[in-house]
């Protein structure tokens, strides 16, 4: 660990002397932007608490009003520095931060980011990172679907470490990062190994980009540690004005026990196909299957573990850009009895949901 982070600080040393320059000098720009997701489900399962699924942490409550998500990020803008800080509150922060202490909770993003070279196409960032695994974000509206899938659900949302990106061509994007581990903030306790991470992006126009990232490392103290490897593959396309694709494919492996050279697989393919009516107007359908049927990501103590088909349709109305209200149907299917029921559990999930969400941004003069 200690050779990395050496080795950082004589990238950041060496550049910053020879970077010497006006840029420097120049005020940055302050962005402020604001979010919220108000939202209604219900289950037909009927569950017996409010919260629906242990695998969901996005709009997971029956038949209840709440918040999903709330926040608010300050971003900092500079040719050779920048930073963001982003605060948050909401049933998803309650759900998927439920490992992370006290107000660490509260951390949707804090980083800070340096560059490293004179033509600012590399560059160093590090702190509570937005995860470089997936096309779905915690943020509703910048996704084709109200609900996340099952595989945006199940593999990680945010990383805590280091990340250093390149570009060497406007239509290439690079990246390594080193972090605490399987979407953490802090390390796990008894684990003294960091984990590790790559990204590559290929952005041959503007109405295409494919995406592969990976991860690997451990989610295990040093005494019971099972290396885990994973893959993330996806591509994003704008078939025509009206039409737009997306495409992926997860995979992991994750060794049995200790020592072991048996491994465990789970993977997730997935296509989500959005049609926009008009300015205001847009549907999308969504066709999913994850299986993990030695429940290293959802276990489910069944015989045949969590072996799982969705279907999905939804409709937006969005009257301006910055406020959306979105209407969805969602069916799971799964070959054990997974999904809880009032009164015991069945393989069959339908809910309704729907949201209203804001998204607003502003920059201070300086």
């Amino acid at each position: 660990m200690k050779q990395y982070v050496n080795f950082a600080l004589f990238l950041i040393s060496f550049n910053l002397s020879a970077q010497v320059d006006s840029t420097w000098n120049q005020k940055p720009q302050i962005n402020i932007l604001g979010f919220a997701d108000v939202f209604y489900v219900y289950d037909f399962n009927r569950p017996s608490s409010t919260e629906r699924q242990p695998f969901l942490f996005n709009h997971n409550r029956h038949n209840e009003f709440n918040l999903n998500l709330g926040l608010v990020k300050f971003g900092v803008e500079h040719l050779k520095y920048r930073a963001n800080f982003a605060f948050q509150t909401g049933t998803y922060a309650n759900d998927n931060y439920a490992a992370e202490p006290g107000v660490l909770k509260n951390i949707f993003e804090a980083t800070i980011g340096i560059s490293l070279n004179r033509k600012n196409n590399l560059w160093l960032d590090a702190g509570v990172l937005p995860s470089h695994i997936g096309f779905e974000s915690a943020i509703s509206m910048d996704n084709l679907t109200l609900t996340r899938s099952l595989l945006a659900e199940n593999s990680p949302y945010f990383l805590t470490g280091a990340k250093l990106t390149f570009n060497p061509h406007e239509n290439w994007e690079i990246a390594a990062l080193i972090v605490n581990g399987w979407q953490r903030i802090q390390r796990l306790e008894g684990n003294s190994l960091p984990s590790f991470g790559s990204q590559i992006t290929y952005s041959p126009s503007e109405k295409i980009s494919l995406n592969w990232s990976t991860f690997i490392g451990t989610d295990d103290p040093d005494s019971t540690r099972r290396m885990r490897y994973f893959n993330d593959l996806y591509g994003i396309f704008q078939l025509t004005e009206k039409i737009n694709l997306i495409t992926a494919f997860d995979f992991g492996f994750q060794q049995n026990e200790n020592g072991s050279s048996d491994y465990n697989l789970w993977f997730s393919p997935i296509i989500i196909s959005q049609y926009v009516i008009n300015k205001s107007w847009k549907t999308a359908i969504r066709a999913e299957y994850y299986q993990d049927k030695s429940g290293i990501i959802i276990p489910t103590n069944t015989f045949n573990g969590f072996l799982t088909t969705g279907i999905s349709l939804n409709i937006d109305y969005s009257p301006v850009k910055n406020i959306v209200g979105r209407l969805e149907g969602r069916w799971l299917h799964s070959k054990d009895s997974v999904f809880e029921t009032k009164t015991s559990f069945s393989n069959n999930n339908f809910i309704i949901g729907t949201s209203i969400a804001i998204k607003f941004s502003d920059t201070v003069n300086n």
